[in-house]
């Protein structure tokens, strides 16, 4: 039978493709957006290969992370996402027979796997439709295999290179956004398509955002089939889903604001069948 696999159904995670605070719209020169935040999913069952759901044993991966976006100039724009803290966990395999413990619960902290990237304005400021291009590079500083089963995990062990393309467009107090990318990834893992689109409106005198996502992950398999096959942590190969994601963004003091975040899987492919969740604060910096 085969393992659970987790998966970051908001980015999450899996690149900072789906925590971009811009859009198709980079950052001013000097100005930026950060936000600190706690993203976690704990789950007892899961989508198989076929897209059936399966029991498991209750597993999970908390990470603590630091996001980023720094204008350079007005048309370039450095992206940072870094989960500073990672831990993966199983709960004990219990037969329901006996009640005895077979295979007692584990798990591993560690810095997490960290992207670094670029973004640059396609267009300039003000015009109707805000085009920008980014590429974002998935460094590899977690851990590959970890736990007394060597089926933990808080990294992949392949240096991936996301490419995408953003279109925004502004409706007043509302915006929307569309984006596709191309992953290409390492050491035999598959190559995936990556698609979005979200919309948010402003309430409560811009002090409050509601923004609405809906994103997935389409594998190409075109890497070694035996690669990530049996991975328990959210870096496995030939995930696919199509997933959404609701917001709400709440600026407390000035430039300052709370966030918290439920994304889920309308259906999937070695995808935990469990929502996620994060919360975070967030500072915007303004000239």
């Amino acid at each position: 039978m085969k393992k659970t696999i987790i998966l970051i159904a908001s980015l999450f995670l899996l690149s900072a493709s789906q925590l971009m605070a811009g859009g198709g719209w980079p950052q001013l020169k000097a100005e930026g957006y950060f936000k600190l935040s706690q993203w976690w999913i704990v789950a007892d069952q899961h989508y198989t290969d076929q897209g059936l759901i399966d029991p498991n044993v209750t597993t999970g991966i908390f990470n603590t992370s630091l996001y980023g976006e720094y204008g350079f100039t007005d048309r370039i724009t450095g992206i940072l996402y870094m989960p500073f803290f990672s831990r993966a966990f199983n709960n004990n395999l219990v037969s329901g027979t006996t009640g005895e413990v077979l295979v007692p619960g584990d798990a591993i902290n560690s810095f997490g796997d960290t992207d670094v990237g670029i973004k640059i304005g396609l267009t300039k400021r003000g015009a109707p439709v805000a085009v920008a291009a980014s590429i974002v590079f998935g460094i590899p500083l977690g851990i590959e295999i970890g736990g007394s089963q060597n089926n933990l995990q808080t990294g992949d062990g392949e240096f991936n290179q996301l490419i995408k393309l953003d279109a925004g467009k502004s409706f007043g107090k509302a915006y929307g956004n569309a984006y596709v990318g191309f992953n290409n990834r390492s050491n035999g893992f598959s190559d995936e398509f990556h698609y979005g689109i979200e919309g948010g409106v402003s309430l409560a005198n811009s002090k409050l955002w509601l923004i609405g996502r809906l994103y997935g992950i389409a594998s190409f398999r075109n890497g070694d089939a035996t690669v990530g096959a049996n991975s328990t942590s959210i870096f496995a190969n030939n995930i696919e889903y199509t997933s959404y994601s609701v917001e709400a963004a709440y600026k407390v003091q000035g430039n300052v604001g709370i966030s918290a975040t439920i994304a889920s899987a309308f259906r999937g492919e070695l995808v935990l069948a469990q929502p996620s969740y994060s919360v975070g604060i967030f500072f915007e910096l303004k000239k």
